[in-house]
């Protein structure tokens, strides 16, 4: 199906909403913006590197005149950073909330909050600032929608390890961390009734994320797989499409490439790759981290 068809089905005006997206500038996170502005809905850019975040809301204003873009400065490994950009979005009128920014295999090292900072990236800051900007998403009757990733499934959590800060390899290592933020953001929206959670993934696509290989084997590899893989544009559907799907609140699913969990355009499907206590032993975790935090 070409994209603007299934646009035109999918998807509706954003006019006069306000939508906070993460990691935006690169890969899914810039098509995912261009999207959400050419719906027109207004923007809050939350990047890490502001020349580049404020260089591509030039980029966006230039092409889309009539939209307001900012940006808010967001470094997930640093709570001091993450608690600013909560309490700046709070005093927003927003409608929607998009996480989007992920770390992958980056070099490892704990950060101030005592967890390893792939797991801060992926799960602990984005857990935390959902929760905190629940209530003024309620007042707005908005929406939440995160990028999760089928390597969630690669890992089982460890009661013992609950950061993975003892293990080597980035995919069990980045799927635990995914596997936190899937599994709690269920459990605390189940039951909300004036906030809507789209738990959302990719599938595998040509992004910075998937740049870790070595020089030699990447050098090889990159080409194949940018014929291959779905190139960010059509993979950033699954996460857009999270802002109008409606994923049942009282089953698990989310929302990701048709075929495989690799390819095609997003469908909503079960996901039971957790069972209830495990499910329930997250929360519980992601709710004493996020207590201890605040």
């Amino acid at each position: 199906m070409r994209i603007q068809k299934w646009l035109d089905k999918n998807t509706e005006s954003l006019n006069g909403k306000l939508i906070a997206v993460t990691g935006t500038t690169g890969g899914i996170g810039r098509e995912l913006c261009t999207y959400l502005a050419s719906l027109g809905a207004s923007l809050i850019l939350l990047d890490r590197n502001e020349k580049r975040s404020t260089a591509f809301r030039d980029e966006l204003i230039a092409r889309f005149p009539s939209i307001a873009v900012e940006c808010i400065n967001l470094e997930l490994e640093d709570m001091a950073s993450v608690k600013r950009a909560a309490e700046a979005l709070k005093e927003r009128e927003l409608y929607a909330f998009l996480h989007n920014a992920g770390a992958y295999f980056i070099p490892r090292h704990k950060c101030d909050s005592g967890y390893d900072n792939v797991f801060q990236i992926n799960f602990v800051s984005p857990y935390y600032i959902i929760k905190e900007l629940l209530p003024t998403l309620r007042a707005s009757h908005g929406r939440v929608a995160v990028v999760g990733s089928i390597a969630h499934n690669y890992s089982k959590t460890d009661p013992n390890d609950i950061d993975f800060s003892t293990r080597d390899k980035p995919s069990r290592v980045y799927g635990n961390a995914k596997r936190y933020l899937t599994f709690s953001l269920l459990k605390l929206f189940e039951g909300e009734g004036d906030v809507r959670l789209s738990i959302t993934h990719p599938g595998i696509t040509f992004t910075n994320i998937t740049a870790h290989y070595p020089k030699l084997i990447y050098a090889i590899i990159k080409h194949p797989m940018k014929v291959i893989f779905m190139k960010p544009r059509r993979a950033a559907l699954s996460v857009l499409y999270g802002l109008f799907a409606n994923p049942s609140p009282s089953i698990p699913e989310w929302i990701g490439p048709r075929y495989f969990d690799v390819w095609g355009i997003p469908r909503v499907k079960k996901l039971a790759t957790a069972k209830a206590d495990e499910r329930e032993r997250i929360f519980e975790k992601a709710e004493e981290i996020y207590d201890s935090l605040a």
